[in-house]
């Protein structure tokens, strides 16, 4: 039997037979499960092969959780295992532990939230689970906060290490995130009798890298700070978010970076939403693009390229991850501006169709290169027809422009075509209360 297949019974026995032997204590016990089978193919987007067959891609990438949750009184604790990978993949996939945690809760509204567990604020722009990632987004953290009377504050600290090391400094490299330590304050506030929500964020991020004066090992600091407002009454709404880095990145240079983004909807009941927006992410100035097959190193003494480090990307920047999870040549970016509108159709409550189109620009100078990237056209539509599983597909298609293949060493297949369905079913195994 493969090793990793026996982790994952092991896994599954460790979860289900305490919780099942605990279903008779007092307190409420819940083990539920998320199977989620993602079909892809593209076609395009890529440098130009020989063949057509070398011009496209199709495969089916699964995820598996299984996930026991429990409370009593003022304590809850959750524990999630996952499995993701590749339908046919030999290597077995990747097994890992997705949530971990325990909580203790008092009636003032104070409480403590230890371990491993999903960090989702806001509209998730900076702080989200990116689900749609075969893996998603966790934290090793602890979270401590108050939250009454349309208040929410929420204070976290995390420390990663590579291993229990008693020696040999605390290097972290490679590790489960990107980051040695991070502390953040989030507050919210919600108006009372008044649909307007506003929230303040402010985050410290230590990032390992090396000293360039020593050659040893470095976390050099970083900071964000921003602010998210919502407004949503019956019939429409609109969001707005500002957010600034500044402080040093990774490799020990200035950062000096923003973000700014709007977003607005109308409802025309009963089946039908338009919503339009607009994202800026700043970008490294004067950006050359190198000919094909030079370097093209570029000396930058301010990082001014925007990043979000650990956000939803796919849910804000298109469908297709071409920016913000794709990097572009040499790790510099010139930025984004994203303009995109939308129309979204419910003709019955198990049933929703998406359309919108996305224009996409550089947000800062380019040398010999326009600012225009390219359009954007994209199509979903999703299906529940159980309470607890859906059908979802989508189709995307993009033009990108000259700067696009050259940003992008796509050179001579400027045009994208991707294509997925999507299953997902949650289902709840037990569930008891005492």
């Amino acid at each position: 039997m493969n090793m990793k297949r026996k982790h994952w019974m092991i896994w599954a026995a460790a979860l289900l037979l305490p919780a099942l032997a605990g279903a008779q204590e007092s307190g409420s016990l819940t083990v539920d499960a998320d199977f989620l089978t993602r079909g892809e193919y593209r076609y395009g987007g890529l440098a130009e092969e020989e063949t057509a067959e070398q011009n496209q891609a199709a495969f089916i990438l699964e995820r598996t959780r299984l996930g026991v949750g429990y409370a009593r009184g003022g304590f809850t604790a959750k524990v999630v295992a996952q499995h993701s990978g590749i339908w046919g993949g030999d290597a077995g996939g990747d097994f890992s532990l997705k949530e971990a945690w325990v909580q203790f809760d008092t009636k003032p509204g104070f409480f403590v939230k230890a371990g491993r567990q999903n960090l989702a604020y806001d509209d998730q722009r900076i702080f989200g689970n990116d689900d749609w990632a075969m893996t998603g987004y966790s934290h090793d953290v602890l979270k401590v906060g108050w939250e009454g009377k349309g208040h929410k504050l929420h204070l976290l600290g995390a420390w990663n290490q590579n291993a229990a090391n008693m020696s040999g400094g605390t290097t972290f490299l490679n590790g489960y995130q990107p980051y040695k330590a991070m502390e953040a304050l989030w507050y919210h506030y919600d108006v009372p009798s008044f649909p307007l929500g506003a929230s303040l964020v402010f985050m410290n991020v230590g990032m390992q890298g090396v000293d360039a004066s020593t050659q040893e090992p470095k976390t050099f600091q970083q900071q964000l700070a921003g602010a998210y407002l919502s407004f949503k009454p019956e019939r429409w709404s609109a969001e707005a978010a500002y957010y600034h880095q500044m402080g040093r990145e990774e490799n020990g240079l200035p950062l000096d970076a923003w973000m700014a983004s709007i977003r607005g909807q109308v409802n025309f009941p009963p089946a039908f939403q338009v919503y339009v927006g607009y994202d800026y992410l700043s970008g490294d100035p004067d950006y050359a693009i190198p000919a094909q097959g030079m370097l093209g190193l570029t000396r930058h003494e301010t990082v001014r390229g925007f990043s979000s480090i650990f956000g939803s990307h796919h849910k804000f920047y298109g469908a297709m991850d071409f920016f913000y999870v794709t990097t572009y040549l040499n790790g510099f970016t010139p930025g984004l501006q994203n303009a995109y509108a939308g129309v979204r159709w419910t003709p019955i409550p198990s049933i929703a169709v998406d359309a919108s189109y996305h224009f996409y620009a550089a947000a800062t100078r380019l040398e010999d290169s326009k600012k225009p990237l390219g359009h954007d056209i994209e199509l979903a539509a999703t299906w529940s027809f159980l309470k607890d599983a859906r059908l979802s597909l989508g189709y995307s298609y993009m033009h990108g422009t000259e700067t696009m293949e050259m940003l992008k060493r796509t050179t001579g297949n400027r045009r994208l075509h991707w294509a997925w369905l999507m299953l997902s079913v949650t289902p709840t195994f037990f569930q008891s209360k005492h």
